[in-house]
This record gives structure tokens, C-alpha cells and sequence, in this order.
């Protein structure tokens, strides 16, 4: 059975989940049972890869010199990056070790098949700082084609090698890299719920709230700052906002009934909620710090999983108001609407909406054979791609370049987080030894970006 809670969908059990309903009248009543597995709450998450695109660009990363002295190889989380996208085909350095471009034998390099190339050292400062240097060399035009010196702490080694690997992807992709980026998920060990953010590529864990209650639904701020979230610690859905850094939170929807599926407007300043202390399940629009209520949807079904459009003009949102979980979309007005265009029409079963930044398309959970997969629709033609081809896939988020598309699936039993490709053809599967892992958010580009 899966049931609607906070604008998600949660397993009982396996066997109960081939024969799917959409339940209005428990609504707010399921209480989570699906984490059952106990272990300390701070791990990093494993990495596999599968696949990759059909045509990879081949790059030599050659370790930088000096780099042997420090606790972290910069090199190595560089390679990782790159070469979880699936873009990337890593050719072996050995044997050679250019540091500057008066090293550089590009005939070498052209040999092994390498079309760029990465070369850098690193060079000790004062007060536990070290200065990176790297440049990016075009093998074929025996140029560079970028470069960067950045000055770091010791204890950032890992986020300047992820932002080396930035401007690596964007200069030989045109498109901006995402290995900066944080993500957000739920973990559950024995009795406690933990908030726990990530690096993008797992490492770096750290819990921001921790409970003996479900915590879910988490969203990032446009800004990266803040996190909202439901929390059922005082025994009801309440969706709570909470700063980062100072770790200070505030309830900004704690109204009778039901409060849950937090979604930020894209300029920060707004919240949509849904709420069900006016009858039924409907979507609403609060100020970031709980004030100024405004109802925007209204309709006899659930209305649910709301998701700004990037314009901040429209949200899409899951609705069974024609008889089945469908995605709809409704402009964002100052009365409230009953009015909704609905966007899907292929399968009785389609829920958990998220826009691409581009606003031309939007990833969803998709029922194929009583699978449910991630699928991606493009707004203009309504074309459909089913990109997975596991059996529970949940809670799909856009990477804020749109290139990738993290989840939660289930292997075995038990709940891992996985990315997919836009188009499809790499996937991850991220996990930790012990533990169910659920409800990922991809958070927004770092400001320096």
C-alpha cells in the first residue's frame, strides 16, 4: 500500500505495493514503518557507477606535484568526479609527469588517446593553507584551454578539488558542474530519523536534526542557506525551516490537521505548504517566516507534492481530482484556483513532480508494469522517457545543471540513494554499509558559481 503523507509516498510493504491504491480518508493517519535497520548514524555513502555515455571524452588527470604530502590527493576526487558523469573516459598517466605546460609532450598524451589534460601542483603556505594550481590542456591544439590557482585550509582540500572539477566539466561541456553542490536525505537507523547533509558525492555526512519521530520532505533554500522539512516529533506533521550554520529552526506551518510537502519559491521569500486544516489536502502559499496564508488551490481530490516553476509563475503538483495521481500545473495568482492544466496522460499512476532549472521539463515518479520508475517530460511535446528500469524508485530531484536526477530506490529491501542521467545511459547507486537512505534533495549551486 501507498499511501499519501506529506506530499510522499511510503512503502509498508512489498508485497501490498504490486496492488497499489491512492488512499483520501488515512491521509494523516499511516504512521512510517519502513526503517528497521540499526547502526551509528555518521557514514559515507559508496559510489558504483554503471554505464556511461556512448561517446566519453578521454582525459588524463596526472597527480599534482607534491600533492603526495598532503592527507587528501586532490587528483583522485577530481578523476572520481568527472568520472561519475558518465562524459568522462579516464586514461592512465603512469609513466608520465608534466607539472607545467613546458613539460607537456603532447605527442605522448595523443598516443594514449588522451583529448585533455590536467596538470598542477600544490604548494604548502603558512598557517595550514596550501595554494592549488591546475591548468586544463587541449592535446590536440597544444594549448590550454583553462586554468585556476585557488588558496585553501588544509580541511578543504576535497570541496577545491570538486571545484577544480567544475570548471574542468564546464570548459569541455558548456555546461555548469554540479560537484560543489550539497544534498540532503533522510537516513534511519534502529529508533532514529536523522537530517543528514552531503557533499554531492557523498562524503562529508552531517546530521542536522535527529529524532526518534519520521522527519521528511526535505527542500533547499534557493540560496543554500536553510532547509525545510516536516517532522512528526511533536506526534503531528509540522513543517519547520532551519538555518544551517546556526542550526536555529523556526516552525513556519504548525495549523490544525496536516502540514506538509514544503516547496520554496525561487526568489526565497514565499513557501508553498500543504495543509489540511480547511478540509481535504490543499496547496497553499505562507511567507518564509509563517505568515501571510493564502489558499491556492481548491479542489474535491489531494493536492499535493507542489514544485515551483523557475520563473516563480506556476507550480506543478500531484492531484487525484480526475480519479487517479496525476501531475498538474496552476499559475500562481493572488485568488485562489481551482483551475489546473494536467500535464500527464501515459499510465494511471504519475506523482512527485520536479522542474529542470531550465523550466523545460520536469522529472516524476512513473507506474510502468506495477515498476515505478523515473521518468522525465517535456513540457512543449508532452514526450515521456522512463529513464530507470528498478521497482520502487521515489523522490526525484533535478541536479541544478539539469544533467542528472537523484532518487531514492530500494535494493533489497533496503532504501539507497541513486542518480541517473538525464538521458539515461549512467547511473549511481549511493549507499552506506547499514541503514535505509530516503527522501534526497539536490541543493542549489554554491554561490561562487
Amino acid at each position: 500500500m501507498i499511501v499519501i503523507i506529506s506530499g510522499k509516498f511510503f512503502v509498508f510493504n512489498l508485497l501490498i505495493l504490486m496492488s497499489i491504491h491512492w488512499y483520501k480518508n488515512t491521509y494523516s493517519e499511516i504512521i512510517l514503518l519502513f526503517w528497521l535497520i540499526s547502526a551509528p548514524l555518521q557514514a559515507q555513502l559508496n559510489i558504483e557507477i554503471f554505464g556511461g555515455g556512448a561517446s566519453r571524452i578521454p582525459i588524463a588527470i596526472v597527480p599534482f606535484a607534491d600533492e603526495n604530502q598532503l592527507q587528501q590527493s586532490i587528483t583522485t576526487v577530481i578523476g572520481a568526479d568527472l568520472q561519475r558523469t558518465g562524459l568522462f573516459k579516464l586514461v592512465d598517466p603512469s609513466g608520465l609527469s608534466p607539472h607545467a605546460p613546458v613539460e607537456v609532450v603532447y605527442s605522448d598524451w595523443a598516443n594514449r588517446g588522451a583529448n585533455a589534460l590536467v596538470i598542477g601542483r600544490v604548494v604548502a603556505l603558512s598557517s595550514g593553507q596550501v595554494e592549488i594550481q591546475f591548468r586544463l590542456m587541449d592535446v590536440a591544439k597544444k594549448s590550454q584551454l583553462t586554468g585556476l590557482a585557488i588558496t585553501v585550509p588544509t580541511t578543504q582540500l576535497r570541496a577545491a578539488a570538486h571545484r577544480i572539477a567544475d570548471v574542468i566539466y564546464e570548459a569541455l561541456t558548456g555546461d555548469v558542474g554540479v560537484f560543489s553542490t550539497r544534498i540532503a536525505y533522510v537516513i534511519k537507523r534502529g529508533n532514529k530519523y536523522a537530517l543528514q547533509v552531503a557533499d554531492a558525492d557523498g562524503y562529508n555526512a552531517q546530521s542536522i536534526i535527529e529524532y526518534t519521530e519520521p522527519i521528511i520532505s526535505p527542500a533547499w533554500s534557493p540560496d543554500g542557506t536553510q532547509l525545510a522539512y516536516v517532522s512528526f516529533e511533536n506526534k503531528k506533521p509540522i513543517v519547520y525551516v532551519q538555518t544551517l550554520t546556526t542550526r536555529e529552526r523556526r516552525a513556519v506551518a504548525n495549523f490544525k490537521g496536516s502540514n506538509s510537502a514544503p516547496a520554496w519559491s525561487p526568489d526565497g521569500k514565499k513557501l508553498a505548504v500543504v495543509l489540511t486544516g480547511q478540509g481535504g489536502s490543499q496547496i497553499f502559499l505562507i511567507n518564509a517566516d509563517g505568515s501571510g496564508l493564502q489558499r491556492l488551490s481548491r479542489s474535491s481530490g489531494i493536492d499535493t507534492e507542489p514544485n515551483f516553476s523557475p520563473d516563480g509563475r506556476s507550480i506543478i503538483f500531484t492531484s487525484d481530482r480526475g480519479g487517479s495521481p496525476q501531475i498538474y500545473r496552476m499559475p500562481i495568482t493572488s485568488a485562489e484556483s481551482s483551475n489546473a492544466e494536467r500535464l500527464t496522460f501515459e499510465g494511471s499512476y504519475n506523482v512527485s513532480p520536479d522542474f529542470s532549472q531550465d523550466g523545460k521539463s520536469f522529472t516524476f515518479i512513473h507506474r510502468n508494469n506495477n515498476q515505478f520508475n523515473i521518468a522525465v517530460q517535456e513540457i512543449g511535446s508532452r514526450q515521456v522517457q522512463i529513464l530507470t528500469n528498478s521497482k520502487f524508485d521515489e523522490s526525484p530531484s533535478f541536479a541544478p545543471n539539469g544533467k542528472m536526477i537523484l532518487y531514492a530506490t530500494e535494493i533489497d529491501g533496503r532504501g539507497i540513494l541513486s542518480a541517473v542521467s538525464r538521458d539515461g545511459q549512467t547511473r549511481q547507486h549511493l549507499s552506506v554499509q547499514t541503514g535505509d537512505i530516503r527522501e534526497p534533495a539536490w541543493g542549489p549551486l554554491p554561490k561562487w558559481k
